[in-house]
């Protein structure tokens, strides 16, 4: 499949999949919804038509923009960081990737650094080394690196997309096989990013105790059966209603983007294809 569109499929797969604590197509936010989600997923396709001849900080560059004219508000910057050094792959392995990754330049940086300035995105600090409102002075992959043990996507680069290939993609993959529709699988492929870390977004709006609070609840659903028992089912209703308390301060929005990222992985190498049956009919679920 090309880039463009398991891109497109991917984020639509993602948002509109009933996950906890995101928007999904049963539920909006107060400044977002789920149109706003599905335009910008149409908007920054365009940008990987080319992802695989164009430097990956154009690739971002294009697509950030092409989001901020589509909706004027970021919905997928983590997305569109990640999705982008893997779409400039040939094939999506390790060593492939590892090989786009060691060639990221200091103009993939620059470009990088204004398109987050343009996307805002929420909660963004300050840093004490390559600080993303300064001029980077580093490659891509060095930037990333720095910032690794506090950013999930940043973690991806640094540790050549070993949590994507090693557990997500698998995790996506048996999912479908278990639960036979793709929207199960990417219910539970959110639990189990959930479960393994904490959200690198709630931590950075709300504090890493909150987000710790928020993998232990994630971890409790699993323990308590997952999507595979009434009670997981009840559990993971429960920490949806947990995660929309406090005006969505909780939206696990970086897990969502590593979601993505995993279903981007398993399109293009045709492991699911776009025809697989989606809706998940569980009764007892959002």
């Amino acid at each position: 499949m090309r880039s463009s569109e398991a891109f497109q499929t991917a984020c639509v797969w993602e948002v509109v999949a009933r996950k906890v604590g995101n928007v999904h197509r049963r539920a909006d936010f107060a400044g977002t919804c789920l149109t706003d989600f599905l335009l910008s997923a149409a908007a920054a396709a365009r940008a990987f038509d080319s992802a695989a001849v164009n430097p990956v900080g154009l690739t971002i560059e294009l697509a950030a923009r092409g989001t901020r004219e589509a909706v004027g508000q970021n919905t997928n910057l983590g997305i569109i960081l990640l999705l982008a050094p893997l779409a400039a792959a040939h094939r999506l392995t390790a060593s492939a990737v590892g090989d786009v990754l060691a060639t990221l330049t200091l103009d993939d940086a620059v470009r990088t650094y204004h398109a987050i300035r343009l996307a805002n995105p929420g909660g963004l600090g300050d840093a004490a080394e390559q600080d993303v409102r300064q001029r980077p002075t580093v490659t891509l992959l060095e930037a990333m690196a720095l910032a690794a043990d506090r950013d999930l996507i940043a973690r991806q680069y640094a540790n050549g997309f070993a949590d994507v290939f090693e557990m997500g993609v698998p995790a996506v993959l048996a999912a479908v096989e278990k639960f036979g529709t793709v929207e199960a699988a990417v219910i539970d492929c959110q639990l189990r990013w959930l479960a393994a870390f904490p959200d690198s977004l709630i931590a950075r709006k709300c504090g890493s105790a909150v987000a710790d609070d928020v993998q232990s609840r994630a971890k409790n659903v699993l323990a308590r059966g997952g999507l595979d028992t009434a009670a997981g089912r009840r559990a993971g209703v429960e920490l949806d209603a947990h995660l929309r308390s406090d005006g969505n301060r909780l939206n696990p929005g970086t897990v969502a983007d590593l979601v993505t990222a995993c279903l981007f992985v398993a399109l293009r190498e045709n492991k699911v294809k776009s025809s697989a049956p989606f809706r998940w009919p569980a009764p007892d679920w959002l």
